[in-house]
């Protein structure tokens, strides 16, 4: 959704610091000395955090100061899939509607951003009804957010996995034998098959929202008092629950949108049809299938 945020123009505090991998401490410390002047040094307190997929992640603090710091590292070479002046636009949006965490600033490899008080959801928690059906009016808000102008915004969405494509069919001949002799599907293949999924799912016409894009189930956070942030679902528990989970978001949605109209099982049918079909451009995907 490009144009809604192209319109995020205020400035973010960029530091001219670049954090080591391996050894995070010494920058971080630097970047706190802006962040936060007031910390004495030998009273913070650092922790990594180790379940994160490609970057790496500290948690930056000093006891009797609830202003947490987290410092995000990017992982090397994700920049070349991953539009991180759209990252940080995305992330300042989605703060802006209180639907995740202030930006403190970035820098050369990494942002700075708050920490949320809460509790990172796991597969049981989030199959909670007053739990997920929090997460789905949360989904509800982000996606109802609006660009201030009425042009047609585009999705980003077949762009991206161009640029995937394109990244892999400059991979080297290592990578494409290993990929062979594990009986994947060749980078040929999964074009003819990327342009066939994209026939068919225009044919959807399902609605261009501001999506997230990178939210699994630990990175929604509950909190009793105030809810969730950073939102996504992305499990596939029964049947009945998935229609208890649509039915309340599309409510969200209307109700955001001023629709006064009831959610019909119609409804709830229809949007589980479209999810199940752009499902298959989920990697994660399992055995599900849906007959259409």
């Amino acid at each position: 959704m490009e144009q809604l945020l192209n319109q995020q123009t205020d400035d973010i505090l960029h530091l001219d610091v670049c954090l080591d991998e391996l050894s995070p401490h010494t920058g971080a410390m630097e970047l706190l000395k802006t962040l936060r002047p007031h910390w004495r040094a030998e009273d913070i307190q650092l922790k990594v955090f180790t379940e994160g997929i490609t970057n790496q992640l500290l948690g930056c603090w000093m006891d009797g100061d609830p202003a947490v710091v987290l410092v995000r590292i990017f992982g090397r070479m994700t920049e070349l899939f991953v539009d991180r002046q759209k990252e940080l636009e995305t992330l300042k949006l989605l703060h802006s509607h209180s639907c995740g965490p202030k930006v403190y600033c970035s820098f050369h490899n990494g942002i700075c951003y708050q920490f949320l008080t809460g509790e990172a959801l796991d597969d049981v928690l989030l199959r909670q009804p007053s739990v997920y059906r929090l997460v789905a009016m949360e989904m509800g808000k982000i996606h109802s957010i609006k660009p201030k102008s009425c042009s047609t915004v585009e999705p980003v969405l077949w762009t991206k996995l161009q640029k995937y494509l394109k990244l892999l069919q400059t991979c080297g001949t290592d990578f494409l034998q290993q990929s062979s002799q594990l009986d994947l599907p060749s980078v040929d293949v999964l074009i003819s098959e990327t342009d066939q999924l994209k026939r068919h799912l225009n044919r959807v016409k399902s609605p261009t929202v501001l999506c997230h894009n990178d939210l699994l189930t630990k990175n929604i956070i509950y909190n009793a008092k105030e809810g969730v942030n950073n939102v996504d679902y992305s499990l596939y528990p029964s049947r009945e629950l998935q229609f208890d989970w649509i039915s309340t978001y599309l409510q969200s949605v209307r109700d955001r949108t001023q629709v006064n109209t009831q959610v019909t099982q119609t409804d709830v049918q229809t949007l589980y049809v479209h999810v199940c079909k752009f499902s298959l451009l989920d990697g994660r995907l399992s055995d599900r299938r849906v007959s259409t």
